[in-house]
């Protein structure tokens, strides 16, 4: 079968290091990793909650030091993303993750930029980068960043919020968000995963995201739902990062076939992939599985993603076609 052509809105791109390239980054930078090979990093992959996985996810980041590296890292995902079906990226980084390391905002930023330039040329693949905040740190740092960020004219389209959602409210960033809106940006936001729907309310209320990343305890509030569904929200689902981070306890378990139901704009994304077990088709692929998913429900996730990403007409128009001729090109049912 033909990859399904999609779009990838929730993806880090410090969570598609792989241990290859974490040893090799290391050696280039003269680094002494706490283990001994690439099978013993492996097996530090099982998590308990968000924040165990976070713990190793800015541990491992200590390889990325010049602009080379977090090139050599965007390229690496981006070849990967390609032989996944993705014709769309909206990246995110999180540029106070390497400033607490000492590495300079420039030197991220250029680095994944480099890497981003020519993707549409090489392969085909349109992609644009999101400034992701922790909300693990205090506000006033992240409006910091978004200033040097906005001064220097950083190749980004939009913010997000990330990292450790609960005791971290979306109301702590509002000034963060106010100053993104007045400059221009897009603006998303983590909520809803580990947080409870109050995080959701938040985030469009006080915020005013245009998306929600995860948002998969929505169907607890059926207010809420109501609002999503009504507003046709996006909410960016990442199945195997769900079950990797005990959100749920198996794919099986997983509400994306309810919130499908229900009429929600949900799509389907990796998160961070090197760490949760599979890229955007991985995810497809056990989803389908799991559930079953036929070829109307699979372009429809891949419709969502498209309509829920920050495209221009023109090209949104093309990716669409694009998801119609696979279905099109599919055994029946």
């Amino acid at each position: 079968m033909s990859r399904l052509p999609t779009a990838e809105l929730h993806l880090h791109i410090e969570g598609t290091l792989e241990p290859e390239l974490i040893f090799e980054l290391a050696r280039r930078n003269a680094i002494v990793l706490p283990y001994r090979d690439v099978e013993d990093l492996r097996k530090q992959y099982e998590f308990t909650d968000l924040q165990s996985f976070l713990d190793l996810y800015y541990a491992n980041m200590a390889v990325l030091r010049t602009e080379q590296d977090f090139a050599d890292m965007t390229s690496a995902y981006l070849a990967r993303a390609h032989a996944a079906g993705v014709r769309h990226a909206e990246i995110f980084l999180d540029p106070q993750a390497h400033l607490v390391r000492g590495v300079p905002l420039e030197t991220c930023i250029n680095g994944v930029a480099a890497a981003l330039r020519d993707s549409e040329a090489r392969n085909g693949m349109s992609t644009s980068l999101i400034a992701a905040f922790l909300r693990d740190r205090p506000a006033e740092e992240a409006l910091g960043v978004l200033e040097q960020l906005i001064a220097m004219d950083a190749p980004i389209i939009g913010i997000g919020l990330d990292s450790a959602e609960v005791g971290h409210p979306p109301s702590k960033f509002t000034a963060v968000f106010a100053r993104a809106h007045a400059a221009g940006l897009k603006c998303v936001a983590h909520a809803g995963e580990e947080g409870e729907p109050g995080y959701i309310w938040e985030a469009l209320d006080l915020l005013g995201v245009a998306r929600i990343d995860h948002g998969i305890r929505a169907l607890e509030d059926e207010v809420l739902v109501q609002r999503l569904v009504a507003e046709q929200i996006p909410l960016t689902v990442c199945p195997l990062s769900n079950v990797r981070l005990r959100s749920v306890d198996t794919l099986a378990d997983h509400p994306l076939p309810r919130m499908l139901a229900r009429g929600l704009n949900v799509s389907v994304h990796s998160d961070d992939p090197s760490y949760f077990g599979g890229y955007l088709d991985d995810n497809f692929a056990q989803l389908t599985g799991t559930f079953g998913l036929g070829t109307e429900q699979l372009a429809q996730l891949a419709a969502n993603s498209v309509r829920s990403a920050f495209l221009g007409a023109e090209r949104s128009s093309t990716l669409l076609d694009e998801i119609d001729q696979w279905r099109d090109s599919q055994p029946a049912d």
